[in-house]
Parts: structure tokens; sequence; C-alpha cells
């Protein structure tokens, strides 16, 4: 059996079975489909369209994650009108274009990001599975088993994985998948998340990528590495400039700063998204970059001396419920508008800004990110730049989601509401 997988505007999964005696033709041909079912992708009158395989994206899933007990074939697809053109809706799509502009101006795009979640009993059960913190070591506790499990299956895929390890908040986990090529890691992201969530199941217990779902312990981010190279040639290092960053790096970041106010509702999607940027969490809320300031949204690690290509800067706030095309998208358009606009960036902070006043912050000049899905859509709504990278059609239909979503919660009557104010009103 081969599955054909894509995901929709929000970057939920979606497959289609094809037997080894259709393979072939599909490959060929395409396998048609009907894209009003598939949410953000057409009207019901102008429904087909075409599911294209990506011949070098074909990876062989192993045993234990099919239901016969047998190795299952995955592709990629490109998402075509009937007609063969590039489908507007498809975020796999938004990302190439994307890539295709990066590459005219001689840039290479590359992606590390670092994805966490938590283990719990089941999708109804909550409750932590250990009371273990940051880089536990426990080898009898069963998440950590199952992390294990799950980077075997990870790089017998190909998937390459730098580490694994217990995250700071109880049955919290972090892979971190080794730097790629953005469409290359965003098509590892999408499988990624899946076979995380499959291996849990097989294993009785259940992953999940929500961004906070234990009040009071840290979330789940996703903080991503990046940086553009020109040919084999970091394009971000200098080694005559402070903190090793060439002008393309300042230019890059600084653009990421003015518009990730805009493109935040991409990178935190959710209601619950925004329950993780907080301060005193280790999220970052306030726009600033340092070097050795995890308090903020930007940071430049230290690499080794000579080491240069991994001088990169590292974006603190998306979390791993974000679509990982649209999320690359955003973050690649924001540092080639720094690099064309020719930005200045700010002075570093290397403070916790966490400690600091309001007023400090005020003084420091040090804006905040949106608090609120409904501030992340209002600022996603008044932005050309954000329309522009996206294109109209996933644009709008991400914000038409993702307004049906804070309305959905905006009117339900939560149980903090019954238990903090219907017995005293």
């Amino acid at each position: 059996m081969f599955k054909l997988i894509f995901c929709d505007v929000i970057g939920d999964l979606k497959e289609i079975d094809i037997t080894v005696e259709e393979i072939q033709n599909v490959i060929t041909d395409g396998q048609g489909t009907d894209g009003s079912s598939i949410r953000g992708f057409v009207r019901i009158e102008e429904s087909d369209l075409i599911l294209q395989p990506r011949l070098k994206s074909l990876r062989i899933l192993p045993p234990i994650l099919s239901s016969n007990g047998k190795s299952v074939g995955v592709f990629f697809c490109d998402i075509k009108t009937p007609d063969g053109k590039p489908f507007p809706g498809d975020p796999r799509n938004c990302l190439k274009r994307m890539l295709r502009k990066a590459k005219k101006l001689g840039y290479t795009f590359f992606i590390g990001p670092e994805p966490e979640f938590f283990y719990f009993r089941s999708e109804t059960d909550f409750k932590p599975i250990d009371q273990l913190g940051y880089f536990s070591a426990d080898t009898h506790e069963p998440g950590t088993t199952l992390r294990t499990k799950t980077i075997e299956v990870l790089r017998e895929l190909g998937i390459q994985v730098e580490c694994g390890h217990h995250e700071v908040a109880p049955s919290q986990h972090e892979i971190d998948l080794k730097y790629q090529e953005a469409l290359t890691m965003a098509d590892q992201m999408l499988l990624f998340t899946w076979i995380v969530r499959k291996m849990a199941r097989v294993n009785d217990l259940y992953a999940t990528f929500l961004p906070k779902p234990l009040f009071g312990e840290n979330g789940s981010g996703m903080h991503t590495h990046m940086s553009l190279f020109t040919g084999d040639k970091n394009a971000f290092y200098d080694n005559r400039s402070a903190y090793r960053l060439s002008a393309t790096a300042r230019q890059f970041v600084a653009g990421l700063m003015k518009y990730v106010p805009e493109f935040t509702v991409i990178t935190n999607p959710l209601v619950n998204s925004y329950k993780r940027i907080v301060p005193g969490y280790e999220a970052p809320c306030y726009i600033s970059w340092g070097c050795r300031n995890r308090s903020s949204l930007i940071r430049i690690p230290n690499f080794k001396k000579g080491k240069k290509s991994a001088c990169r800067a590292e974006l603190r706030s998306p979390d791993p419920s974000c679509n990982p095309y649209l999320a690359f998208t955003v973050m690649l358009a924001a540092g080639l508008a720094g690099i064309d606009q020719n930005l200045k960036l700010t002075r570093p902070v290397e403070k916790n800004i966490f400690e600091l006043s309001t007023q400090d912050c005020k003084k420091m000049k040090i804006q905040m990110l949106p608090g609120s899905l409904e501030a992340a859509i209002m600022q996603a709504e008044e932005s050309i730049f954000l329309k522009a990278a996206l294109g109209s059609h996933i644009y709008n239909a991400f914000l038409d989601n993702k307004r049906a979503e804070w309305d959905s919660y905006r009117t339900y009557v939560s149980p903090w509401e019954l238990d903090h104010q219907g017995k005293r009103h």
C-alpha cells in the first residue's frame, strides 16, 4: 500500500491510500480528489483538484506504523488544478513559491525546529504520567522509553534527529530535528507529528502538541533556528562583526522583529497558543533579540570558533500546533523583507526582560507579541505583508477559520467562569 499525504490550510494531515497496482498511474497522472471537502481549499462548485506525488519524497514506513504489520510507502504531494497549475490554496506550494523568491536572490533557506510535546494516558486524561524535569534520566519512565523508540523510527525513515530529552514540565518531551533545507524540513515536520502521535497510540499513551495543556507549567514551543546560505557559504556569518552576524543576518533578524506581530497568527494559531505566551514560563512575549538571553524573542546561539555554518538566528515564539509550510513561509518572507528594505537592527537586550518593569520596557522601546488569538487576528487583518506572503487564497481561508475559532471560544461558557463567578453573581 502507498499513502498520498498533504495538509489543509490549518496544517491537519490528510491521506489517501493507493494500491500497488494503481501507484504507477497515480505517479504519472496524479490522483483526483474533492477539494470542497478539505478545509480552506475550494467551494463545492469548483471542487476538482489533483494530488501529484513527488517521487523524491518517498519514504517507507516501518511495519510498526501500519495496521497489517507490512511496510507502507508514503508520498508527499503537490496539489494542482485540473489544468495542471499549482493550486493557490496548497500550503506546500505556498512555501515553494517563497523559496523560489529566495533562490532568485541567491539564497537557500535552512531550518532547524525544536518541537516539544506532552505524553498523557489518553486524550481525555490530561494528568502527567511523570513528575520529572529538564534532562531527567529515568530510563524506566514510560515517556522516556517511548521517546527513544520514536527516535529510532524517525531514523529508520531517514529523518535525522539531533537529540531528544525530557523537558521542564512533567510529561513534557522534546525531539530536535537536524538542520535541513526548508521544504524538506516542512515535509518532515508534518510526518514527525503524525509519527509521534501514532507511536504513542501503539504504546497505549496519548501525545499532544497542544501548546499549553497544563495550567501553571511550561507550555510546548517550537524554537526554530534558521539561516540563509549562498552555495555552501553561510550568508549570516561575518567574523569581523559583533555576534559574528553579517549585514544580511542583521537585516533578516530586523525583518523578523518588524513583522512578527503580523505573522504570529500563523506561528501561534490556536486560542490555547496564547496561554503559553505569558511572562515567567520561558516562552517569549517581548519583541527583542540577544545572545545569552532566553527571555528574548530572537536569540543568536553561540557556536564553536571556526564553525561558520552554525551561525544562525533562533525564533523562540512559534509553537508546534502551527502549519509548518505556512510558518516557514512567513519567517522567510519577513527576513527577506528585512533584507530588501535594508532594515536596521535594534540594540540587543541581554537582561532578563521578565524582571523589567513596564516603564523599563517602554523606555527601551520593547513591544509585546499579541496577547490573544483575537489580537493576533486583528494584526493579521491589517497586514499587507502577510497577505502578500501567503497569497490571497490562503490568507483569507486561514483568517476565516481563525475568526470562527475565536468566536466559538468567545461565546463558550467555561468551567472557570462557573467556578469563579457563578457562585457570586
